[in-house]
């Protein structure tokens, strides 16, 4: 009889394990953050042009007739708060812009190609306005140079993966994961990889969102083209492998639950 009971007890146990929920685990970030503490941040690189970058470049002068020939796609022009009169780009520049080619260049109206790729957007600027003033084309040009197509990708166990675009050109791996809907319960918070592409090839880099390390990481603030990896805790099954998990764990619950029954009747005749 206590063999019986031994055997029921036990059965009884495993249907319970096979249907019982699994709790959920807790996601936390920076969880060694001080409340009172002031933390350093990385230094926000500038941002360096790079092959396939879309630039909108503008050119402003005091007299609009001169800078015609140098904005394509211009919308119309406006006077600023100094007195100075800005073309304004049209809808058209804002989404397309000069293509930075292969050979990191760019072909502008009168002055040919430029190079531009591992420049920041000031010193390219600067290059154009020099180009401009001594060459005797415009002697008050001002230039501003934008880069229309920023965008980061985020992939691995987030909520949702994909293809970011940045309007201000500035973003954080903490905005860019919230951006993606933050982390699955299958994310290994401790080895979230940024990769990024660099004159020799690509390199990662590896974060941990739990310490307040992170706020110092290189890669703390993303630049264009950066790819976020977020890398699961254990590798995800298959379509086909979670179908057939789940037609075993119901075929074998099911049957440790008619098991169960049929022993505790047995038992209790």
């Amino acid at each position: 009889m206590n063999d019986m009971k031994k055997t029921v007890f036990l059965w009884a146990f495993c249907a319970l394990a096979m249907t019982s929920c699994v709790a959920p685990q807790k996601i936390i970030y920076l969880k060694d953050m001080r409340p009172e503490l002031l933390y350093q941040l990385s230094q926000r690189p500038d941002l360096k042009i790079q092959s396939q970058d879309r630039l909108r470049i503008m050119v402003s002068s005091k007299n609009p007739e001169l800078t015609a020939p140098f904005n394509m796609g211009v919308a119309g022009y406006q006077v600023g708060s100094d007195g100075e009169v800005r073309a304004v780009a049209s809808s058209a520049m804002q989404d397309g812009g000069y293509l930075v080619d292969r050979q990191g260049r760019i072909e502008f109206p009168i002055l040919g190609f430029l190079y531009v790729e591992g420049y920041t957007k000031q010193e390219v600027a600067y290059q154009i306005r020099s180009r401009l003033m001594d060459e005797r084309l415009i002697s008050d040009a001002m230039v501003t140079v934008d880069v229309v197509n920023f965008k980061i990708t985020v992939i691995g166990e987030v909520n949702s993966a994909g293809i970011q675009n940045v309007i201000d050109e500035k973003i954080t791996l903490l905005e860019a994961i919230t951006r993606a809907g933050g982390v699955t319960t299958n994310a290994s918070m401790g080895d979230i990889q940024v990769m990024r592409e660099e004159k020799r090839g690509l390199r990662a880099y590896v974060n941990d969102l739990r310490t307040v390390g992170v706020l110092e990481s290189p890669t703390f603030y993303l630049q264009q083209n950066d790819v976020v990896y977020v890398k699961p805790k254990v590798a995800r099954r298959s379509e086909l492998e979670n179908r057939s998990w789940q037609w075993y764990s119901t075929i074998l619950g099911l049957t440790g639950t008619v098991m169960t029954l049929l022993l505790l009747i047995n038992y209790y005749k």
